[in-house]
């Protein structure tokens, strides 16, 4: 699945315009490796580093999800592993 879309379905980006500016921008890591396109892909196990509310945070993916549900679902596609 696209970053854009993955960020998008997780509730991390209002927009997916956003997503797309955030990896664009390099402000996120895949695995280590900065993202600098919105059409990286991302695949379960993965571990993205990003800024999210003035922090940034680490986490593993845990699910791709098929839409953007609730805040609930989205919780769901990941688990935290710090802040």
């Amino acid at each position: 699945m696209r970053i854009d879309r993955w960020l998008w379905h997780a509730r991390f980006c209002k927009t997916r315009a956003i997503a797309q500016q955030k990896a664009v921008q390099g402000h996120i890591r895949i695995n280590g490796q900065r993202v600098e396109k919105s059409s990286a892909s991302v695949h379960v196990g993965d571990v993205m580093t990003l800024p999210a509310g003035g922090k940034v945070m680490s986490l593993r993916v845990l699910g791709l999800g098929s839409r953007r549900g609730p805040a609930a679902e989205a919780r769901s596609l990941y688990e935290v592993i710090e802040e």
